[in-house]
């Protein structure tokens, strides 16, 4: 193998598409974005948080900061063309608010889309600003899920069809076979 350099680039991609909901001006918007991260993995008592990041001037940006609510659609691969759709066009300029058939949460104002196969809704904990952008940090309210999207009780990455993307290439992915089983597969290395 030989490596070169490429600068300072981030090559984390693939990213996990998702569509982000918030109320703005007393309706639904939405903004397709890629750069969403998970802050921490725990179950039980502490709550779980995610963040996305958004430039500063996205319209959807007021609609968090006036509310502190969003939520994160997770759409599938036969979304593909509405979800570009979402993040080609601003709702500043565009209404979107009718682009999904809308699903209640628990939150008035973290709009969820009804035929996406996983949504969450959180709540503002914290926004972070870097640069133009601003990092939205989000505690998860609740999850909902397609049922025909589970197995064994669990979300079934391969019945969600989720659309991946990839900034380096600016092409959209799926995802592929399961390759393995993490924390087992490495445990005939220990010594």
């Amino acid at each position: 193998m030989k490596r070169v350099a490429i600068g300072g680039k981030n090559a984390l991609y693939p990213s996990l598409t998702t569509i982000v909901g918030a109320e703005v001006d007393g309706k639904p918007n939405w903004i397709t974005i890629a750069h969403v991260g998970i802050m921490n993995h725990s179950y039980g008592e502490v709550p779980q948080y995610l963040s996305i990041g958004l430039h500063s001037s996205h319209y959807t940006n007021k609609g968090i900061h006036e509310y502190g609510e969003f939520s994160i659609n997770i759409p599938s691969q036969a979304m593909l063309q509405i979800t570009d759709y979402a993040g080609l066009v601003t709702g500043e300029k565009v209404d979107k608010s009718e682009l999904f058939p809308l699903e209640s949460g628990s939150l008035n104002h973290a709009p969820l889309i009804a035929n996406c196969p996983v949504s969450m809704e959180l709540k503002l904990s914290q926004t972070v600003n870097i640069g133009q952008h601003e990092i939205f940090i989000g505690e998860v309210v609740n999850t909902y899920i397609d049922e025909a999207c589970l197995t064994d009780g669990k979300p079934d990455l391969a019945k969600i069809d989720p659309l991946l993307f990839d900034f380096m290439m600016i092409d959209y992915w799926s995802i592929g076979k399961r390759t393995g089983k993490p924390w087992r597969d490495g445990k005939s290395l220990k010594k």
